[in-house]
């Protein structure tokens, strides 16, 4: 299953939620979804603005970890 470590790139550039959603031009709601891992699916270009305003990589944020039987 995928990980969603949104919340923790957030805390180490002591960044709000409000604030990321605002530079990125995605609604708060959405990308509050996003941070629980509520979505099932997030668009490369949503990936990539994130990306660009956190200053990380796609691996900072996701994260595999294998599903327990």
């Amino acid at each position: 299953m995928i990980v969603i470590r949104l919340d923790r790139v957030l805390a180490d550039r002591k960044m709000r939620l409000n604030d990321l959603a605002a530079q990125v031009g995605i609604s708060n709601v959405n990308l509050s979804y996003l941070k629980t891992g509520k979505v099932k699916a997030i668009r490369f270009s949503t990936l990539d603005a994130i990306c660009r305003v956190l200053n990380c990589q796609p691996g900072d944020i996701l994260e595999y970890m294998e599903e327990r039987e």
